[in-house]
């Protein structure tokens, strides 16, 4: 196997590079060799929870095996392993008929984790499954062909699939990340001509999603540049004006979803768009919560869907080459070091990480958990400029 890390962060890393000269005197040495040994432990917790066919966990849910090989893949102390190729295989035979990979349901979901795990190999063995789950994922965006029974406000995005069909913007992002990370793949010419998302409409669809009132004539938004889970819903509960009116409230992890996908999707970064969330983000930033979903009556709730949170925070601010992000009280936070001290103090003795304080969003798994956990630390490790 190939080296990964040139692919699987390609934005991310090639984003950072111009940040070090800015570095000289490395106040992140300690950080990145600290996260070297917590991706160790993590690695070793998760490699002891693979079955002996080469999966983990659930055999109808191959994101399951998909996130744990990624950060196999990824970690800076990788060696190839038997373990790592067992999966890998396991992974591609889940393929359907379709070019998704999936069990049960979730198909999207599934196949974006999928391509992304394929593609941190770097095996050109897997390329054919790579196209034909590529072409699955943009045969699931939204378009005046498949839209059937759903409101035209669903057009660019992408949602799970069977039952849930309408878009989302969780399974827009992934989709989004796992086509721009594999488009070197779908690009090569020994492959011939691929299928391309519609990038412009996969963006209208995230403009809809986002509470900016300038770009978006959604009714019910609030209008300070987050975003929520899908047209005209969040999963936080809303902004209660004096009157009783009710606006949508976005929150964190779905905020950096949509910073990813305008990254991915080339948006200048004086877009007003990406310039709306990333001061939303500076205002509202923590590493302890995932931010906007907590209210004064419920603060636990700010404790959902942490670690999605954690992952999605890492690699959006790393592809955005945030070196500090700027907060509501002028100052900067380095969010590299205050999410990687976070993230090493949960750490449990035996390397893995779970959500004790939330088990929405399948959180209470310590396998999917620690997958987030190991991600997010090798995004961090790896952006960290030399």
């Amino acid at each position: 196997m190939m080296k990964i890390i040139n692919s699987i962060l390609a934005i991310s890393i090639v984003a950072s590079s111009p940040l070090t000269a800015q570095r000289s005197d490395k106040p992140l040495l300690s950080i990145k060799l600290e996260t070297k040994r917590a991706i160790e432990l993590g690695n070793a917790y998760l490699k002891a929870q693979q079955h002996a066919d080469g999966y983990w966990k659930d055999a109808k849910y191959p994101a399951y095996t998909a996130l744990a090989l990624s950060g196999a893949l990824r970690s800076p102390s990788y060696r190839d392993a038997d373990y790592i190729r067992k999966g890998l295989d396991w992974l591609v035979k889940q393929q359907k008929e379709d070019g998704g990979i999936y069990g049960e349901g979730l198909a999207t979901y599934n196949t974006a984790t999928s391509i992304v795990a394929l593609v941190a190999s770097g095996d050109q063995k897997y390329h054919p499954a790579i196209l034909k789950a590529r072409a699955y994922l943009i045969g699931m965006q939204a378009n005046p062909g498949n839209l059937g029974d759903l409101d035209k406000k669903h057009l660019g995005g992408i949602g799970y699939g069977g039952t849930y069909k309408h878009s989302d913007l969780s399974n827009t992002h992934l989709s989004i990340e796992a086509l721009r990370l594999s488009r070197h793949i779908a690009r090569d010419n020994a492959n011939g001509k691929q299928p391309e998302l519609d990038w412009e409409a996969a963006i209208g669809f995230v403009s809809r999603v986002q509470n900016l009132k300038e770009t978006n004539k959604t009714e019910g938004i609030s209008d300070d540049g987050s975003f929520n889970y899908y047209v005209g819903g969040s999963k936080a509960d809303p902004h209660v004006l004096p009157n009783g009116t009710k606006l949508l409230r976005g929150y964190g992890s779905m905020s950096y979803a949509g910073l990813l996908s305008m990254i991915y999707a080339d948006l200048d970064e004086n877009d007003i768009r990406v310039k709306a969330v990333k001061k939303w983000l500076g205002e509202h930033y923590s590493v302890k919560e995932n931010s906007g979903l907590a209210t004064k009556e419920h603060p636990e709730l700010g404790q959902q869907g942490l670690y999605y949170y954690y992952h999605a925070m890492a690699k959006a601010l790393a592809a955005a080459n945030i070196d500090k992000l700027k907060l509501k009280d002028g100052k900067e936070a380095d969010w590299r070091r205050d999410l990687g001290r976070e993230l090493l103090s949960r750490q449990r003795e035996d390397g893995s990480w779970l959500n004790t304080a939330n088990a929405r969003w399948w959180e209470s798994d310590p396998i999917l958990v620690t997958a987030y956990g190991v991600l997010t630390l090798e995004q961090i490790h790896h952006s960290i400029p030399e």
